[in-house]
């Protein structure tokens, strides 16, 4: 299995972005699966308010990414990503 990286769009316009507002929604997930299919689907099985309405944003790349983490790179933390109101 690989390890997959979930974020919101950098590009999206603010009346077609489900982050917005900014709070009681999450901004990132490392998600553990065998495809980019199923790491989308375990990201949006466990979302927040980002999921409200018709708009599931983990399911789609117009509005966030999901790329593979290689085991090499910089020591550090993978995602950290708090917001509080």
């Amino acid at each position: 299995m690989k390890l997959y990286l979930l974020k919101p769009r950098e590009d999206l316009v603010e009346k077609d972005n489900p982050w917005n507002p900014w709070y009681d929604k999450y901004f990132g997930f490392v998600v553990r699966a065998e495809t980019v299919k199923k790491a989308r689907e375990y990201a949006n099985r466990d979302a927040a308010d980002e999921n409200m309405g018709t708009i599931n944003p983990w399911l789609l790349s117009k509005y966030s990414t999901c790329k593979v983490l290689k085991e090499t790179g910089k020591p550090g933390v993978i995602i950290s990503d708090f917001a509080a109101s």
